[in-house]
């Protein structure tokens, strides 16, 4: 039976409520993410996709709506709030920027500690955080500015895994990076998730990073839940993802503007390998 990592009950978020300028960024969402899955969460800029994260863990609180963690509303009693934010580790977008101690290994351990950790539990954390993320431990005693910056990123991400958080919610986690940067760190990132068998969220503008590792997908139109479903059916309506100004894979691109010249073709693959079966399977049944 599938358990329940996060669930949100008609969630709404406004900012200034009550006063002239309110904007409503979040409206009436009510979802359920599996435990052990990996969910994207895609839309455009401004259609709440931050907002939503941030009542994850209790950054923001609803203006109304409910957010239970293992069944718990994260609201309900404040002084449980600290440890449902350490079940629930955000990764900010262009999270190197927050990277404050003079060591590598410092800035790591930064989290255990609040945790209350003792020093070999917080450097075995460390350790292994390191490695999860890719790094070296010769790298423990640098100084994380003297870092590259997909290095300095790794750092960031494993000071967020070292509190071995539940759910690990990385917000853009590849913006900003050369291509060999960014398949490296959603690499690890996928390496992490299958090690730790913990639930992963990951936020993109990039449907061709969605496509190619989460299982299920959330888009946000609006402040509102436009789809939730498996990746596949999420593609199926490519259409009107790309009336939503969303960027969609290259392959499911091609498959759609087949379909436009009259080829019947599916149009709800969305990897390059996808798209060359479909196209021989078609070319297969034409030429029998």
């Amino acid at each position: 039976m599938k358990q329940t990592a996060i669930k949100t009950e008609n969630l709404t978020y406004t900012y200034s409520a009550g006063l002239p300028g309110a904007k409503t960024a979040v409206s009436n969402v009510s979802i359920e993410i599996e435990k052990g899955e990996i969910l994207g969460i895609i839309g455009h800029t401004g259609s709440g996709k931050s907002t939503l994260i941030q009542q994850f863990n209790g950054l923001l609180k609803p203006t109304s709506g409910r957010v239970l963690i293992g069944g718990e509303d994260i609201w309900q009693d404040k002084s449980k709030l600290k440890q449902f934010r350490f079940k629930v580790g955000l990764v900010f977008q262009y999270p190197e920027y927050q990277l404050f101690e003079e060591t590598v290994a410092k800035d790591i351990a930064f989290g255990p500690k609040n945790m209350g950790l003792t020093q070999q539990e917080t450097d075995e954390r460390v350790r292994e955080s390191l490695r999860l993320v890719g790094l070296d431990e010769s790298l423990l005693e640098a100084s994380p500015f003297d870092l590259s910056g997909g290095q300095k990123r790794r750092v960031a991400i494993a000071g967020v895994t070292a509190m071995r958080p539940e759910v690990l919610i990385l917000d853009e986690p590849a913006a900003g990076l050369d291509p060999a940067g960014r398949s490296e760190i959603l690499s690890q990132i996928k390496q992490y998730h299958e090690e730790r068998s913990g639930t992963v969220i990951i936020v993109s503008h990039s449907m061709e990073d969605i496509a190619k590792y989460a299982s299920k997908v959330l888009v946000l139109n609006e402040g509102e839940v436009f789809a939730y479903d498996a990746v596949e059916e999420v593609f199926k309506l490519s259409d009107a993802l790309e009336t939503m100004g969303l960027d969609i894979p290259v392959a499911t691109r091609i498959m759609l503007e087949l379909k436009r010249r009259g080829y019947d073709v599916d149009t709800s693959v969305y990897t390059p390998e996808g798209a060359a079966d479909a196209l021989l399977k078609k070319l297969s049944k034409d030429t029998n």
